[in-house]
């Protein structure tokens, strides 16, 4: 079963990693998919971040064949397995979904979301550290700051209360908790905390000059997210 689930990481990373070239032409959620078109929306981190992405593929591809190869019978290893395979399965049929329904894909993200989280709080003490602690790392993190990004999409998109800026405020504040949170109780992800503050150093040079309500909350949540990660580093030696 350890091999099994090895062979099926490496299958739905594979799906996941070519699922642009299969969906392409997405550049983000479509503003007119909702009924306030979210055109340039406050709490999307600016277009340059998004490359990333290829850094996530090709460490996550990695990960799966150093995962079959050399760890399919690890057992810490294969903690983690089931819910990065429920993460990637997800992953690979979002793109599509994405492009024509923000609500769907707004839930997929949380699904996917969930379970990179627990996959990488299951790998923390794994062997190969940089095999295990970086892809995940790096996936989980930049789909934390995803997921609230399109809560406020939807939010603003769908004239809720608060407005753009507001959610975008709601969005920020809620990555920074659920960041804060998870490391204080998982540990040591220094790359799960490099990839958030790529995608809130991006969302600060968005609205540089033009909204610097969020601008100032972004940068607050690097100090914060940073921070922990220093005091938990500090306190586990």
């Amino acid at each position: 079963m350890p091999t099994l689930r090895a062979l099926s990481v490496l299958l739905f990373t594979i799906a996941f990693a070519v699922s642009p070239i299969l969906s392409p032409g997405f550049n983000g959620f479509d503003p007119d998919r909702y009924p306030v078109p979210q055109i340039d929306p406050a709490a999307q981190p600016a277009g340059y971040a998004f490359a990333i992405w290829g850094l996530i593929y090709l460490a996550l591809i990695a990960h799966a064949v150093w995962g079959l190869w050399k760890r399919r019978d690890d057992p810490t290893w294969d903690e983690g397995r089931l819910p990065l395979i429920v993460s990637l399965g997800v992953g690979a049929i979002w793109l599509p979904v994405a492009q024509v329904s923000p609500v769907a894909a707004t839930i997929m993200i949380f699904v996917m979301l969930a379970g990179a989280l627990v996959a990488l709080s299951r790998s923390v003490p794994a062997p190969d550290f940089w095999m295990m602690n970086l892809p995940l790392g790096l996936y989980a993190g930049w789909l934390t700051a995803a997921s609230f990004v399109s809560v406020a999409l939807l939010g603003a998109g769908y004239g809720v209360i608060w407005g753009e800026t507001g959610w975008a405020v709601v969005s920020l504040s809620l990555t920074v908790i659920v960041a804060s949170a998870f490391i204080g109780r998982t540990g040591w992800v220094p790359f799960y905390v490099a990839a958030l503050i790529w995608a809130l150093i991006a969302v600060i040079i968005a609205n540089l000059g033009s909204n610097w309500t969020i601008a100032m909350v972004a940068a607050i949540g690097i100090v914060i997210v940073a921070a922990i990660l220093s005091s938990v580093r500090h306190q586990r030696g």
